[in-house]
């Protein structure tokens, strides 16, 4: 049911399948990505060049490049293939928590310890806004489905909702009670998933803000959640070393998977949704089938 990657012995941060489901790129407290084959478990590349953790790591649409945010303040592109540094995003005054690619694969947008939120043209590397409004660290970002939003979790306990051509914020949505540590938009877009330190996870109405279920389960920080591919389950890594797997629709907890000696920091399902593929403390990377 699981297969271990080892790396190195050091912390993984942050795990991305690619588009494709055949590679998974990891980051880790060494300062280094690395890409693994799915299959094998093999180490294709080791992607050097941070000076500090690899906080997030994410695949363009086409599986060609890699971004990665890191303790450095920076994010970097990398051509997945030859695991060349293609370009050094730099704007953020503090750590980049968070990373992810446009759906069109022509932007990124970043989440930062300096309370703010950045798009850039995934091409030149120019910074094309800068968004500002949460009163605490930005843990997590992402784009919605169709491109036009942005929703990023925060320190300051509220998830908000961005226009990505103008900035604009659109919706703030209060209900936990401690840091965000992580946001997803629903396959449809029409909800957004959020992990907590409360423990809990919510999930919420896309359009309007509002609050639609409560997932309790974990007994410790949500650190990443995740929507399946046909938005029909969720996965949640926490610091209670599990993986919980739930139903999207009631907040029914359908599996809990505790396989993990550490902390979960990263979960993340496959294109197809067979998969979950979970970096942990434990300085393993662990692939699991999902139940269907």
């Amino acid at each position: 049911m699981t297969r271990s990657i080892l790396t190195n012995d050091h912390i993984v941060w942050s795990v991305s399948f690619s588009p494709d489901g055949k590679r998974i790129v990891s980051g880790s407290v060494d300062d280094t990505l690395k890409v693994w084959d799915v299959e094998t478990g093999q180490e294709l590349l080791t992607l050097k060049g941070h000076s500090d953790y690899v906080m997030s790591v994410s695949f363009s649409p086409d599986g060609k490049r890699i971004v990665s945010g890191s303790g450095d303040n920076t994010l970097k592109v990398w051509d997945v293939e030859t695991g060349e540094r293609m370009l050094t995003l730099e704007g953020h005054s503090d750590y980049v928590m968070s990373v992810s690619f446009s759906p069109d694969g022509k932007r990124i947008v970043s989440g930062s310890y300096d309370d703010t939120l950045k798009v850039w043209n995934a091409e030149t590397g120019q910074e094309l806004l800068t968004l500002k409004g949460h009163s605490s660290d930005v843990w997590s970002v992402s784009f919605s489905p169709d491109g036009n939003r942005i929703v990023s979790g925060s320190g300051d306990n509220t998830l908000k909702v961005w226009d990505v051509e103008t900035g604009q914020e659109l919706l703030t949505l209060k209900g936990h009670s401690d840091y965000v540590r992580s946001v997803s938009f629903s396959p449809d877009g029409n909800r957004i998933v959020s992990g907590s330190g409360d423990n809990t996870l919510k999930v919420w109405d896309a359009e309007t803000g509002q609050e639609m279920l409560t997932l309790k389960g974990h007994s410790d920080y949500v650190m990443s959640v995740s929507f399946s591919p046909n938005g029909k389950r969720i996965a949640s890594g926490s610091l209670d070393k599990t993986v919980k797997i739930w139903d999207a629709d009631t907040g029914e907890l359908a599996r809990t998977i505790d396989e993990h000696s550490g902390y979960v920091r990263s979960v993340s399902f496959s294109p197809d949704g067979k998969r979950i593929v979970s970096g942990s403390g434990d300085k393993t990377i662990k692939i699991w089938k999902v139940p269907q």
